[in-house]
């Protein structure tokens, strides 16, 4: 667990969490660092964490998959999976978490909210013709 400023400069700091617990040549690498990067920018731009606050990211990988967590300082509703128009320049962070990830949610408690996702790697059966 890494704990970041509330500040645009730290969603590459989050990025670089990710490359240091999982490295480059992980089969799940591109996308989690994709969906790190959107929650860490959630937290900036959504929560208490980027008016002067901090937000807290936390990578677990295991031979099933990766899971990333990203606590910041609460904000003053959920989670939104809002659906935005074509012409918008926000709100598709977390449609992208619910398209891409193989499970997500949030917890909101003590005024912090923590999103989480979990990517999973795809496993091929012996004998199963590729």
């Amino acid at each position: 667990m890494v704990r970041l400023r509330g500040v645009p400069s730290q969603v590459s700091r989050a990025r670089e969490l990710v490359t240091a617990v999982l490295g480059r040549d992980h089969p799940l690498y591109d996308d989690v660092v994709l969906l790190t990067s959107e929650l860490a920018t959630n937290a900036i731009l959504h929560t208490r964490s980027g008016a002067g606050g901090s937000f807290t990211v936390t990578v677990e990988s295991s031979e099933m998959g990766v899971r990333v967590f990203v606590s910041d300082a609460g904000s003053d509703g959920p989670p939104c999976v809002c659906r935005t128009s074509t012409q918008s320049t926000s709100g598709r962070g977390l449609p992208l978490i619910e398209a891409l990830s193989h499970r997500w949610g949030f917890t909101r408690e003590a005024g912090s909210t923590t999103v989480w996702f979990e990517l999973l790697r795809a496993h091929m059966p012996a004998g199963v013709a590729v």
